[in-house]
C-alpha cells in the first residue's frame, strides 16, 4: 500500500500567493523586518509593510505603463538581492508569472529560457547587464522593458531601475487582478532535461501556497517570528532557495539575511554579526565548516540548526560539524517538480536517521515502485513516486514530458521523481540514486545531452560521452567527458584535455563545467539503436576506483 504520511494533514486555504501572504490574519506585526541586505544592513531592508507597498507599485506601474497582461511572463536574471520579493510579488499584482534565470548563464542560455518562456520583460542587475542585454535582442525583448534591481542604477539612466516603473498618475488606480490559485501560474522554473534543453515546470499559486502550509506543518513550530533569523545564501533562482528564502519569511515572519552569493568569510560574518538561528545548504557548505580552518575563529553558536539538501550527508560529516561547533544538521528532500520541498529530518530526530531525507511532508503519498510498475515493500528499492497538493501541473508547452512523469492511479496524481530509494519501518525515506541521466553538481542539475550537444562542435571531438563522477574532496557529482579524439593516437597533444575543458567552460554555466575532466576513449560505448551506453562508463569509472584503493592496500 502507498504510504501517507505520519504528519497530520494541513488546511490549504484556496488563494492566490498575494492573498495568502498579504489579506490573511497574521501573527507579526508590519513592521517585522523581513529582508535585510547583509553587506548593507543598516541602510537596504525591507519590513512587511516595505514589501506590500513596493509590490503594490511596481505591479500598479506594470499595469499602467506597460500593459502588462494577465499571465504575461517577467524573467529575473539576477543574484540574491533583497530587491526580489517586491518585484515578485508586484509581476503577482499585475497578474503574472515570474520565470527566475540562473545569472551564470550565458547570453544563448538566457536567450533560450527567455523565448521559451515567452517573456515579455527582463529584470537584472548592472553586473550582468551586458549579458541580459545580448539575450534580450535574441528573443525580440525591447530595450525598455529591461530593468534593474538592487542598490546600483545605471548612471547613464538608459536602463531603468524597477523602483522608476510606477504609476504615472496616483488618480488612477489598477486594482489587482484576480488570480485562479488552481490554474494560474505563479512560477515558471526551468530544470534541465534528459533531452538537453531545460524544461519550464509550471507551478501554479497553489503548488507553491500548499509547501508553504506542509513546511510549517511539519518543521515550523521549530522556528518563529521575532526569535529567529535565517541565512539567504541560497540561490533564489533555483527553486529551494525560492520557496525556502523568498516565500517562507515573508509567510512567517521571519528575518532573512540576504547574500548575493556564497563567500565562507562573508558567511562566517554574517552568521556572527546578526546571530543568524537557521540556515539552508547545499552539501559543499557543510564540507568547508568540517575543514577550512578559518571557521574556527568565528562565534557560530547562535545557530539552532542547519538544513542541507540537493545529496545525503555522511554521518563522518555530520559528526565533524556538530563535535567542532555543536551545530546540528538535518537534510531534506524536495524537486522542482514538487515546489520543492517534501521531505525533511524532523529536528529532534537529525541524528537518529543521519543518511535518510526524513519524514514525508503531510498531506503527502508516496510509494517505491520496481522497473515493472510493483510496489516493492520496506527496504526495498524502487524509483520514489510522490503525490499531493504541491506537485506541479506540468512541463511548459512540452506535453510528452508531461505524459512521461505523471501517472493517475486510484484518484491520486503521482509524480515519478526518477529518483531510487527506499524507505524503512520508521518511515524514513532514503535516496540512493537515480533513474534519470542528471547530474547533480552542489544541487545544480546538469543535463549529459545538452554538455554532449556543445561538446560535438569542437574541432577535436568526434564523438563524446559526458557522465557524473562523485568528487570526495567536495562531495558532489562533477560532469566527466568520455571523448573519441578526432585525430589519431600519435597526433594528440597532452593540452588538448585541458583546451576541450577550457573552451566548453567558456560556453555555458558555472555549474556545467567539465570538473571531472576529459578522457580519451576509442569508442563510446552505445546500445543497438544508438543510445549511450552511460552505465558502462560509471562502471568503468568504479573500476579504476576499485583498482586505486586496491593498489594503496
Amino acid at each position: 500500500m502507498p504510504t501517507k504520511s505520519s504528519i497530520a494533514d494541513v488546511e490549504i486555504p484556496a488563494l492566490d500567493l498575494w492573498a495568502f501572504m498579504f489579506d490573511q490574519k497574521r501573527e507579526f506585526p508590519d513592521s517585522q523586518v523581513i529582508y535585510r541586505d547583509a553587506n548593507n544592513p543598516s541602510d537596504r531592508y525591507y519590513t512587511f509593510a516595505d514589501v506590500k507597498s513596493a509590490a503594490t507599485a511596481f505591479g500598479e506601474g506594470l499595469c499602467n505603463l506597460w500593459d502588462w497582461e494577465k499571465s504575461d511572463v517577467l524573467a529575473i536574471y539576477a543574484p540574491n538581492d533583497i530587491d526580489f520579493a517586491p518585484i515578485v510579488y508586484g509581476t503577482f499584482y499585475a497578474g503574472g508569472i515570474v520565470s527566475p534565470a540562473n545569472p551564470g548563464y550565458s547570453p544563448d542560455e538566457l536567450t533560450f529560457q527567455l523565448k521559451n518562456s515567452g517573456a515579455k520583460a527582463l529584470v537584472t542587475t548592472k553586473a550582468f547587464l551586458s549579458s541580459a542585454q545580448k539575450a534580450a535582442e535574441q528573443s525580440g525583448i525591447p530595450k525598455d522593458r529591461i530593468l534593474l534591481l538592487g542598490a546600483e542604477k545605471d548612471e547613464s539612466h538608459v536602463v531603468k531601475h524597477w523602483t522608476n516603473i510606477r504609476q504615472a498618475s496616483r488618480a488612477l488606480r489598477y486594482r489587482r487582478r484576480k488570480l485562479d490559485p488552481e490554474k494560474d501560474l505563479a512560477f515558471l522554473v526551468f530544470s534541465s532535461g534528459t533531452t538537453g534543453l531545460p524544461k519550464g515546470v509550471m507551478l501554479s499559486h497553489r503548488t507553491v501556497v500548499a509547501d508553504l502550509c506542509l513546511i510549517k506543518g511539519c518543521v515550523g513550530h521549530y522556528y518563529s517570528s521575532g526569535k529567529d533569523k535565517i541565512l539567504g545564501v541560497l540561490p533564489f533562482f533555483h527553486i529551494y532557495g525560492l520557496t525556502g528564502l523568498v516565500q517562507q519569511p515573508l509567510h512567517r515572519g521571519i528575518e532573512l539575511v540576504v547574500m548575493p552569493a556564497f563567500d565562507l568569510k562573508k558567511f562566517l560574518e554574517a552568521v556572527q554579526t546578526h546571530k543568524v538561528t537557521f540556515i539552508y545548504v547545499a552539501p559543499p557548505v557543510v564540507v568547508r565548516l568540517a575543514r577550512d580552518s578559518m571557521v574556527e575563529k568565528y562565534d557560530l553558536s547562535s545557530v539552532r540548526m542547519i538544513t542541507c539538501g540537493a545529496a545525503p550527508l555522511t554521518k563522518e560529516l555530520v559528526d565533524t560539524v556538530h563535535k567542532k561547533f555543536k551545530i546540528k544538521i538535518n537534510q531534506a528532500y524536495g524537486l522542482s517538480e514538487t515546489s520543492p520541498m517534501t521531505h525533511t529530518q524532523p529536528w529532534d530526530e537529525w541524528y537518529s536517521s543521519v543518511g535518510s531525507v526524513g519524514k514525508m511532508f503531510p498531506n503527502m503519498t508516496a510509494k517505491y515502485v520496481d522497473p515493472e510498475g510493483n510496489e516493492v515493500a520496506a527496504n526495498e528499492a524502487g524509483e520514489l513516486w510522490l503525490a499531493g497538493p504541491n506537485v506541479f501541473g506540468g512541463y511548459w508547452k512540452n506535453e510528452e514530458a508531461t505524459n512521461d512523469c505523471i501517472t493517475v492511479e486510484n484518484g491520486l496524481r503521482y509524480f515519478k521523481t526518477g529518483d531510487v530509494g527506499y524507505q524503512d519501518k520508521e518511515h524514513n525515506f532514503y535516496i540512493t540514486d537515480r533513474v534519470k541521466e542528471l547530474i547533480k553538481y552542489k544541487g545544480f542539475q546538469v543535463a549529459p545531452a545538452e554538455l554532449e550537444g556543445k561538446m560535438l562542435d569542437h574541432p577535436l571531438v568526434n564523438d563524446v560521452a559526458v557522465i557524473g563522477v562523485y568528487d570526495k574532496d567536495q562531495e558532489t557529482e562533477v560532469p566527466r567527458a568520455y571523448v573519441v579524439h578526432a585525430k589519431k593516437g600519435s597526433e594528440v597533444s597532452d593540452g588538448d584535455a585541458a583546451d576541450i575543458v577550457k573552451w566548453v567552460g567558456g560556453k555555458v554555466a558555472n555549474h556545467k563545467r567539465l570538473r571531472g575532466g576529459v578522457r580519451f576513449i576509442d569508442e563510446v560505448p552505445k546500445s543497438a539503436s544508438g543510445k549511450i551506453l552511460r552505465r558502462v562508463l560509471k562502471d568503468k569509472v568504479k573500476q579504476e576506483e576499485e583498482g586505486r584503493v586496491k593498489a594503496k592496500l
